[in-house]
This record gives structure tokens, C-alpha cells and sequence, in this order.
């Protein structure tokens, strides 16, 4: 029998038997396949080596007879040409099932204890907030116009640094991918930076240095921005910083909360000293700054207020014309070690001061050499000091 429109209806199952398979007569592997209950199913039926594979083809609500036929040849076509049309289906079907906000989890898991904490909970914030929109679609139909889609959407939304810092992350995650089996491509490859960033080079001015100073506020901000000068830490360090991080004067930053995962040992100078010991303890509390259990957050508002109470000073003094010229709380880091050198500070040294390890602090020679350096950095950083007071007044905040 050719299965046709006008022959479904004559099709009924055999008295007895709870399914039937009814082969066309022109097309060999076509069939309507009739299950008890009623149910009618379109299959191509083809044998692979020594093996009978079935593949469905829809159901004659969903596909009508005329269509099943094509659907049948071109799958029969397919077997001739050596595919596997039911392990493919299999297979794009497992695909399917393997989306990105199934699979990020396992990511995270695998990378946290190789990231700074700071890292990785960026990191997590791209996948829970930049990336949700694509959570549930599937890794093998991300393609690049999608992720390029969504790159723009959060340039437009975010910023396009924020947008840049997703994109390496979502990379990162596919190159995992391809090497765990689970993804083939990287379809962040190829797409455009939604901005180009540059390395900054930007160093403060004595009189900026000054203005940062004495404008920094009262609170905990206003410390943390004295502190970052004095010091040459990052943010994170100096927002993060705990009582019991401290032994009289020395400073000791642990491996978990530093850049390199490597601790950092400073001994504070009197001017720092004399900002930190302004800051009031909170009852049961070990972080120095912040509030409830976290460090101190709100960094672009908190900045934002000293800009502004920083131009308002400039007008007042150069009148209305006057503009305050961009800077980052980066910029107090770059700044501390530039001037450092400036005032003498051997290279080797000023490094030691800003953690990093590279040049005469790599490998062997910078565990031997740490301890040397104590003396250094707490020499480095008085002279550093000195020129702060110098150029504030000796205003302690």
C-alpha cells in the first residue's frame, strides 16, 4: 500500500497485537507505525551493519503524508551516504540538554580554588547576572551573533568594561568546555571588545596628591583613600583589612586576600598609624571597615562625593572654569610607587613594598630574600610618608 493522505484512514490495528508497523510499497523504510490507544507515528526504518535503526518522522496531526515521504527520503538518502540518522537525533537531543546554566556550576566548581576570591566572585556575577539571559539555551546553539548580541545589550546596560570583563569570562568557560568534551566551539572568538582598553600610566601630582588628601572625607572612605596612599595596596586590601591582621605597627595582609596569593608583611609608618588608630573598633567585630559582616563596598558612590567635593574646592579656588581632571583610586597605587623611586627607593624594593614578585624577587632568590626586604619597605615606606606630610600639612584626616 502507498501511504497517502486518502489511505490513513483504511490503516487499522490487527486484532490482538498492541502495535503494527505498515510499510509503504514505493518507499522502502517508510512506515506508519499504530500503537494501541491510537497513537500513529512516521518512521524511516534502515539497517546499519548488522543493526535495525528506527528514526521517527512526526505524527500525521503534525506532518502530513506528502511531507513524511520527503522526510523519508532524505533521511534513507542520508544512511546511503554512510550517517546515522537516529545516533545523530540522539545525540543533537543529549546536546540540547546541555545548556549553559546547567554546565556553569561545574565551571565554577572547578575554578575556585584556582582564582583570588575577589576573581571568582566576579567571575560568578557575569554567569548569575551578564550571562543569565543565555542560561538556558544550549552550548552547541551559543553561536557568535548571539554572544556578540548580548555583548552589546550589556555595553549599552553595564558599560562596556563590564561588558569586556564578561566576554573574557565567558571564554574562559568555553575553553574549559572544549577540553572537558562538552563543547566543540568558542563562539566568543571572533567577536569585538566592546571596548579597547589601555594600560594606565596615570600618576598623581603633588598638588592632586594634596587635594585627594584633604578632601577625602570623614568615615570610612575617607581612611581607606588616606591608607591607599600611604600604603601602596590595592582597594580590596585596605577595604578588607581586619584587627587581628594587625600586630602593633606591622601589617600582615594573608595569602587569601592578596593578588598573587602570596601574604604581604608591611610595617606602617607613624602618619598611617595615626589614620588607622582614628578609626573607631566596632563591638564583636574584626573588620576594620564596612559594615554588618562584610568589608567596605560602595566604592563608586563613595568616589563619586570626594570628585565632587574635590571640584567644588578647585572652583572655590580657580573659579567656575575649573575642572578636575579624571583619577582613580588605582592611581594613589601608581602614584605611592612612582614617587617611591623618585625619592630613591631602589627598584627591588619598591616592589617588595607593592607585593608583586618578578626581576630579583622571582623563584628561589625572593624566598631568601623576603625577610631581607623588611627593613627596606619599612624605610621605603617612612619616606614615602614624610613626603605625604609634607604635602598635606601633616592633616592626619
Amino acid at each position: 500500500m502507498r501511504l497517502t493522505k486518502g489511505n490513513l484512514g483504511r490503516l487499522v490495528l490487527p486484532a490482538g497485537k498492541s502495535e503494527t508497523i505498515v510499510f509503504d510499497d514505493d518507499i522502502p523504510g517508510f512506515g506508519l507505525r499504530i500503537r494501541a490507544g491510537g497513537k500513529r507515528t512516521w518512521i524511516a526504518q534502515y539497517r546499519l551493519g548488522t543493526k535495525q535503526r528506527r528514526v521517527t518522522l512526526g505524527t500525521p496531526e503534525t506532518v502530513d503524508a506528502e511531507q513524511a515521504r520527503q522526510l523519508a527520503r532524505t533521511t534513507l538518502a542520508r544512511v546511503s551516504l554512510g550517517e546515522d540518522p537516529q545516533s545523530i537525533k540522539v545525540q543533537a537531543k543529549a546536546q540540547a540538554a546541555v545548556t549553559l546554566g546547567a554546565v556553569v556550576p561545574r565551571y565554577l566548581a572547578h575554578v575556585e580554588g584556582r582564582q583570588r576570591p575577589g576573581h571568582h566572585d566576579d567571575v560568578r556575577r557575569y554567569f548569575d547576572r551578564h550571562w543569565a539571559p543565555l542560561a538556558g539555551f544550549a552550548l552547541a546553539s551559543i553561536d557568535r551573533a548571539r554572544v556578540a548580541a548580548r555583548l552589546s545589550e550589556m555595553a549599552r546596560d553595564n558599560g562596556p568594561i563590564a561588558a569586556n570583563r564578561a566576554r573574557a569570562a565567558l571564554s574562559a568557560f568555553y575553553t574549559w568546555a572544549i577540553g572537558e568534551g562538552i563543547a566543540h566551539d568558542n563562539p566568543v572568538m571572533g567577536t569585538n571588545k566592546p571596548a579597547e582598553e589601555v594600560v594606565r600610566d596615570r600618576v598623581l601630582s603633588d598638588a592632586e596628591v594634596a587635594l585627594i588628601w584633604r578632601h577625602a572625607g570623614v568615615g570610612d572612605f575617607g581612611v581607606i583613600v588616606r591608607l591607599l596612599l600611604l600604603t601602596a595596596c590595592r582597594r580590596e586590601e585596605v577595604g578588607g583589612m581586619a584587627w587581628s591582621e594587625l600586630q602593633g605597627a606591622t601589617w600582615t595582609i594573608p595569602a587569601e586576600r592578596t593578588k598573587n596569593g602570596r601574604a604581604h608583611e608591611l610595617m606602617l609608618p607613624p602618619a598611617a598609624m595615626a589614620v588607622l588608630t582614628a578609626q573607631p573598633a566596632r563591638d564583636g567585630r574584626d573588620l576594620v571597615f564596612g559594615s554588618r559582616a562584610g568589608p567596605f563596598s560602595g566604592w563608586s558612590k563613595a568616589k563619586a562625593e570626594l570628585d565632587a567635593r574635590m571640584l567644588a574646592a578647585l572652583k572655590a579656588e580657580r573659579g567656575t572654569k575649573a575642572v578636575l581632571e579624571p583619577w582613580r583610586l588605582h592611581d594613589l597605587r601608581r602614584t605611592a610607587a612612582t614617587r617611591m623611586g623618585d625619592l630613591g627607593v631602589q627598584p627591588h624594593v619598591v616592589e617588595a613594598v607593592l607585593n608583586h614578585v618578578s626581576g630579583s624577587k622571582a623563584g628561589i632568590a625572593g624566598i631568601y630574600n623576603r625577610a631581607a626586604y623588611r627593613d627596606e619597605k619599612r624605610a621605603a615606606l617612612a619616606l614615602w610618608a614624610d613626603r605625604v606630610t609634607g604635602l598635606t600639612g601633616g592633616e592626619h584626616g
